[in-house]
C-alpha cells in the first residue's frame, strides 16, 4: 500500500493541558502520560481531533477533504474510515528550571533513540546519535558551553562537554523558532534515562485554580483544584501517515491526503492542542520534517 509520511515538530508556545480527566490523587487534573515510563505525551486521538478542528475551521465542516482525510462525522462514521493515521505526540525536549541559565532543554538517550527509530519508520533521514553511557550525577552539554557544574531544579550535575552539532541540527529542524540552533547550543542538556524519567514526573508545572462566586466575588466553597500542564518551550513530535481515500467516490491519493493536512500550516504554522483554549493554552508552533 502506498503511503505518504511526515513528522511534525510541535514547539509549545503556551502551556499545554491535554488531560485525562479528574483523579483522586494530589493533582486533580493531571496531563496525559505514557503508561510504561510516565513521560508526558498527547494521545493520538487528541492530536487527530486537534488537526480535524483546524481543518474544519479552514476548509469548512462539510468539505470533502475533511471527510476523506479524517472520516465522516460521528453519525455516519460507519461509512468508511479516514485515510490519515496519527501517532501520539511524543516528548523530545522538556524545559526545566536551572540556576545555570534561564532554563535548559533536557532530553535523554532513550528519547533520542526512540525518535531516531520513529523517524526511520516514517521515512525521515536522521543521523545516528553517538552518545556514551551517562551516569545519574552527570550530564552532557554542547561544547560551546563554558561551565563544569550544571543545576536542574534542585539537582547538581557534572557537565561533560561534547560535540553535539549534528544532534542540534536535527532537533532544530523540528522547531519553528528563529535562532533555534544557537539557542540549543546554549541550552541543550542530555541526562541519564532515570533522571529524565524523574524530571518528567516532578518538573512539570502544577497550578492551583479557584472559582469565584459571581454574587459575593469571593471564592466559591470547595472550588479549589490543582491542574498540571506541560510548560511553554516543550518540544514534542507527531508522525502522520496517509493512505489513499477509503471511499470509491474520492480520487485523493496518499500524497493529496497528506497535503491537505500539511497545507494547513503553510501560512499559519500553529495548532491548538488540548483543553483550556479560551484561556490561551495549547498553542504550538508547527514545523514539518520529511514529507515523502
Amino acid at each position: 500500500m502506498q503511503q505518504a509520511n511526515v513528522i511534525l515538530g510541535l514547539l509549545a508556545q503556551t502551556s499545554i493541558h491535554a488531560g485525562i480527566g479528574s483523579t483522586t490523587g494530589v493533582i486533580d487534573l493531571p496531563i496525559q502520560r505514557e503508561g510504561h515510563n510516565g513521560w508526558p505525551c498527547v494521545f493520538g486521538s487528541a492530536m487527530k481531533g486537534a488537526l480535524r478542528a483546524r481543518a474544519e475551521a479552514q476548509y469548512g465542516e462539510k468539505n470533502d477533504s475533511v471527510k476523506f482525510v479524517f472520516g465522516p462525522d460521528t453519525n455516519n462514521a460507519s461509512e468508511h474510515a479516514g485515510a490519515l493515521l496519527v501517532s501520539d505526540a511524543r516528548l523530545l525536549l522538556l524545559p526545566v528550571r536551572s540556576l545555570t541559565s534561564q532554563f535548559k532543554w533536557v532530553t535523554c538517550p532513550a528519547a533520542l533513540k526512540r525518535y531516531h527509530a520513529d523517524a526511520e519508520r516514517f521515512g525521515v533521514s536522521v543521523p545516528e546519535f553517538d552518545l556514551p553511557d551517562i551516569k545519574t550525577e552527570a550530564a552532557i552539554v554542547p561544547q560551546q558551553t563554558q561551565y563544569d557544574s550544571l543545576f536542574l531544579e534542585e539537582y547538581r550535575f557534572d557537565a561533560k562537554a561534547q560535540n553535539l552539532d549534528s544532534l542540534i541540527e536535527t532537533l532544530a529542524a523540528l522547531m519553528q523558532r528563529d535562532g533555534a540552533e544557537a539557542d540549543l547550543q546554549q541550552q541543550l542538556v542530555i541526562v541519564s534515562n532515570d533522571m529524565f524519567a524523574h524530571l518528567s514526573q516532578h518538573a512539570t508545572p502544577v497550578n492551583a485554580h479557584i472559582a469565584i462566586d459571581s454574587d459575593t466575588k469571593t471564592v466559591r466553597s470547595g472550588a479549589l483544584w490543582y491542574e498540571e500542564t506541560l510548560p511553554p518551550e516543550t518540544l514534542l513530535y507527531v508522525g502522520l501517515s496517509a493512505n489513499k481515500a477509503r471511499t470509491k467516490e474520492a480520487t485523493m491519493a496518499a500524497k493529496d491526503i497528506l497535503g491537505a493536512v500539511t497545507d494547513l500550516f503553510s501560512d499559519k504554522p500553529w495548532l491548538q492542542v488540548g483543553g483550556n483554549e479560551t484561556v490561551g493554552m495549547g498553542w504550538c508552533a508547527i514545523k514539518k520534517q520529511g514529507g515523502e
